[in-house]
Formats: C-alpha cells, sequence, structure tokens
C-alpha cells in the first residue's frame, strides 16, 4: 500500500542533493507563540506572521545553486523585494496605492520581474531595475509637458487629459491576465508593450499621480477605480466624489502586491486543468490525495492532457504555455508567503514542494500551516473547516509522515526538475 503511494513525480529526474547548509536550516523549528492573526472583512481569513528571519528557509534558490544554476542575481532582486515590503506597516497595508509613501511599490514589482527574469532566462546580466524606474518618471515628465494646461482645469479635466495620456497617445491596453502571455504580468514587459494586467496598469497611474504629487502639481485628493470586470482599464477620480460603491475597488498597498503575485501564482501553476477547483486541489488532484469517488468523471480532454503533461515532463520540458512553470509558481509561492497575508500559502508551498521531493521541507511547511490554521479556528471561528482541502490535507500529511519513516527519504537525494532545462521565456 505504502508502495502505492509512492508514486514517482513527474517533476523528478535523477539524483538531486540539497546543500547540507539549508537542509540544517530548512529543519528549523516554528514558533507558534511569533504569529499572530487578523480577520479580514466576509469570509477571506488573512493571517499577519511575524517570525525571526532564520524562521522559515525556502527551497527555490539552494535547490537551483546546487543543480549549477547560479541564483545571484535572483537573490539580489529577492533582497530588494524583501528591504520594500519591510517598510509594509500596519498602517501601509492598508493605505490606498495613490498616498501610498512608505513602500516604493515601482520597484518592489521591478523586483519580482528580476528575480524571475533570472531564474529562467539565467542572463550574466541583471535586468535594470533603476533604468525602468527611470521610465517610470520619464511618463511623469512627459504627461507635463503635453498637458500643462490641464494644471489649471477642473478636477474632471485633469483626470480625462490623464486618462486620454495613457490609454490613447501612450497606448497602455488592458489584458486579460488568465488569458494572456506572461509579460503582462511584469511591470518591465508592460512598460515596453504597452499591455498588461488591470494591476500593473493601476501601479503605472498611481506613480504618475505620486510624481505629480510631489512635484506639488496635484492639489486634490485622486483614488483610482481599480475594475473587477475583465475589461475594464483602472480610471482616476475624485476622492471627494465618490460613493460607498467605490470603496470595493480602493486598491491597497497591501492588496496591490497580492493581486501581482497570485496572477503570477495563478499563470505558472503547474496544474492548469479543471479551473473549477482551487489551485491546491489542482495539485492535490495529481498527487491523488482527493477521493476520486467524490469528484466528477474526467473527461477525455483531461485525461489526455495529464498524459501529455507528464510525458513532456519526463523528457525535460518543464514550462509551457498552457501548462504552467514550477519555478515561477514557488518563486510567486514564497513571496506570498513573505507578506503574511493568508496562512493557505504555506499548504500551497508545501504541495509543490512535495511534486518536487522535497518531503520532509513539505512536511514542514505543511505542519506550520495546520498549528497555525487550529490556532486560529479554536480562537476566533465557530467552527472549524471541513471541506475537500481539509482532507487533501490530511492525506498529504499522512503520506509525506510515511514517506520520511523510510530509511534515506528524510535527506533531499533526488535531482529535481529545477535543472533539466534553461528555455527562456
Amino acid at each position: 500500500m505504502l508502495a502505492m503511494s509512492l508514486s514517482v513525480s513527474p517533476w523528478i529526474s535523477g539524483p538531486f542533493a540539497l546543500s547540507s547548509s539549508s537542509s540544517s536550516s530548512a529543519s528549523s523549528s516554528f514558533n507558534l507563540s511569533d504569529f499572530h492573526f487578523s480577520v479580514s472583512s466576509g469570509v477571506r481569513v488573512a493571517c499577519r506572521a511575524h517570525y525571526a528571519s532564520n524562521d522559515l528557509k525556502f527551497v527555490l534558490h539552494h535547490a537551483l545553486d546546487d543543480s549549477g544554476i547560479h541564483t545571484a542575481h535572483a537573490k539580489v532582486a529577492r533582497d530588494g523585494f524583501c528591504s520594500e515590503i519591510k517598510k509594509l506597516s500596519d498602517i501601509e497595508r492598508e493605505t490606498s496605492i495613490c498616498i501610498n509613501r512608505g513602500v516604493d511599490l515601482g520597484k518592489a514589482a521591478l523586483f519580482i520581474a528580476a528575480e524571475d527574469d533570472s531564474l529562467i532566462s539565467h542572463s550574466s546580466v541583471p535586468l535594470p531595475v533603476d533604468s525602468f524606474i527611470e521610465r517610470l518618471d520619464d511618463l511623469s515628465m512627459d504627461y507635463c509637458s503635453h498637458y500643462s494646461s490641464a494644471f489649471r482645469a477642473s478636477s474632471e479635466v485633469f483626470l480625462e487629459t490623464l486618462d486620454r495620456y495613457l490609454y490613447v497617445n501612450k497606448g497602455f491596453r488592458r489584458t486579460n491576465a488568465k488569458l494572456s502571455e506572461p509579460r503582462a504580468l511584469y511591470l518591465h514587459s508592460v512598460l515596453t508593450h504597452r499591455s498588461g494586467s488591470a494591476a500593473l496598469l493601476s501601479l503605472i497611474y498611481s506613480e504618475i499621480l505620486k510624481m505629480l504629487r510631489l512635484w506639488g502639481l496635484l492639489d486634490f485628493d485622486v483614488e483610482i477605480f481599480f475594475p473587477h470586470d475583465s475589461h475594464s482599464l483602472p480610471r482616476g477620480y475624485h476622492k471627494q466624489k465618490s460613493k460607498e460603491s467605490d470603496q470595493p475597488h480602493i486598491m491597497t498597498s497591501q492588496s496591490l502586491l497580492v493581486e501581482m503575485l497570485k496572477s503570477l501564482k495563478d499563470a505558472f501553476w503547474p496544474f492548469q486543468h479543471d479551473n473549477t477547483k482551487s489551485l491546491f486541489l489542482r495539485a492535490a488532484h495529481a498527487a491523488n490525495c482527493i477521493d476520486r469517488s467524490n469528484t466528477a468523471t474526467e473527461s477525455g480532454f483531461e485525461l489526455a492532457s495529464a498524459k501529455a503533461a507528464q510525458h513532456r515532463l519526463e523528457r525535460g520540458v518543464w514550462t509551457s504555455v498552457r501548462f504552467g512553470d514550477m519555478r515561477r509558481a514557488l518563486s510567486a509561492c514564497e513571496r506570498l508567503i513573505l507578506l503574511e497575508t493568508d496562512l493557505t500559502e504555506l499548504r500551497d508551498y508545501s504541495i509543490l514542494l512535495y511534486h518536487c521531493g522535497f518531503y520532509e521541507e513539505s512536511l514542514q511547511y505543511l505542519k506550520l500551516y495546520k498549528d497555525l490554521e487550529s490556532s486560529f479556528t479554536e480562537g476566533r471561528l465557530s467552527k472549524s473547516p471541513s471541506n475537500l482541502e481539509e482532507d487533501a490535507v490530511e492525506k498529504l500529511m499522512v503520506r509525506l509522515n510515511l514517506i520520511l519513516m523510510e530509511e534515506g527519504w528524510g535527506c533531499s537525494t533526488y535531482r529535481s526538475f529545477l535543472a533539466n532545462n534553461s528555455e527562456p521565456w
């Protein structure tokens, strides 16, 4: 029975050794008392986890290093991202991107792009973050040179000219993040190709407003209406003339970063079949952690797609337009965990580590998720969640414990998919 559970993951091919330093650090104990929770509106539950920097150790960069892939540029970009999000106080997290002053959201977005660019392209030259910051500043300068008369006009006229400048003169347009190319999800590409997600267009809009306010050219409060449909464009409006219905469309510093990273996570999640299920359930389904008697019969297309994906992965083709990219999915998960907004990110990261063969690390993150969830539900919720996802978590927990009971499985001695290919995006 155990042998049946230990089917070879399609993400594994050949021997792999995780460095002893990263293995030992990964086994660091977690202090549950260091984690604190906050509840957001509605059914969404968020966690704020305050912990020492050595408490959580991530796998991706260490694994790539030990595979012979240099991650120096990726690590610098990750450090840059961390330096920005460390400025996120509780107040800053809930501050509108239009008035945010603590965090340089443009830099944070470019550090995200720089890390993923380094991970995939393996370029010896890092993404020029400062050059793209200058591009953002140039947009503001160019607007001033073309529409200087708008500063003496009414707020409505001013905002109309800004919309016209951005979406007509400069030609920025929105793409559906779920259907678009990966470049629409990275700020440097959006600045280059003028096509991007609603989150990144909102960021560019807010950066122009920030510069105009810094130069003393904006004398009224502006808010950005963030659209929740698949086609509308982010647009500014006079905050004092806003309606109560506008409130859900205000993008805060935290929500913008989460939106950007979740879009990347969704786009590159390696299990793209059945969009009716959560990302975790898709991965759990692929790991046989779901009772299939309780699910609908799989279509022939889904079965054929799964077999084709596994065949490609066994040949070392680890990235595909339709079947995700494990490296960028892992990097998105790690950054979401660093943001400390949702404890389910620990669970999602754990199941990706399971598929990569990092069973000990997977179990550690899954245990942390369960401990935090139990602490939260006992203190704040009237009843513990009981659904398909929780059942899958329990099955994965049992399987990981059985795997690690076997001699030799405790050490990561398998070479993962990470070193199979250097195909650029």
